[in-house]
């Protein structure tokens, strides 16, 4: 016996929004109703399932048909990989409302006030002595740095000014100079 016309069970989706000038790929069962499937919704686009209004459109970008029986399943109408579905929100909120952070209020908190707190991520470091909290790694480190510096200021030193060099940059042909002037670094 061959069956045919059997669809996969779930189905991959573009959503866009009234609200949101973005579009989020989904994936979603088709036996969700199409109560269950605005509820989903709900988290995407940020509109109340009671005040949307789905319409669905092919992966042609043609208007297809409204989604609007609540209690129909949503396999039952000719959604496809890669149609889109689109949200209007009737809730009265505006294009980009819920995009704009700057509306959003902060939570600020003091240095001191930080600094106090145990459950921080620095007063983690402080205990277990780490980062910048361990003393004897950053004296070696700082101690590895001057090691450096001293020897990068020798090896400068010894090239005299006038003299022939060739500098090599990965990536590119050595070229070939007069050395005009020695840095010292600091």
């Amino acid at each position: 016996m061959e069956v045919t016309g059997l669809s996969a069970p779930t189905v991959t989706v573009f959503i866009s929004s009234s609200l949101n000038s973005f579009r989020s790929e989904k994936r979603y069962s088709r036996s969700l109703t199409i109560a269950e499937f605005k509820c989903k919704l709900e988290l995407v686009v940020g509109s109340p399932a009671s005040c949307m209004e789905l319409e669905l459109y092919g992966a042609d970008e043609k208007f297809c048909c409204k989604l609007d029986q609540e209690d129909a399943l949503l396999g039952s109408y000719p959604v496809d990989n890669g149609c889109r579905i689109h949200v209007i929100d009737h809730s009265g909120a505006r294009l980009g409302e819920y995009e704009d952070v700057s509306k959003v209020e902060k939570y600020r908190i003091s240095q001191e006030a930080y600094d106090q707190r145990q459950d921080s991520v620095r007063s983690f470091l402080k205990r277990s002595k780490l980062g910048r909290y361990n003393e004897e790694e950053q004296a070696q480190r700082e101690a590895e740095t001057t090691q450096r510096l001293r020897e990068e200021q020798e090896q400068a030193s010894a090239i005299p000014v006038g003299s022939r060099c060739e500098v090599r940059v990965p990536g590119q042909p050595p070229r070939r100079g007069t050395v005009m002037y020695v840095a010292s670094s600091r």
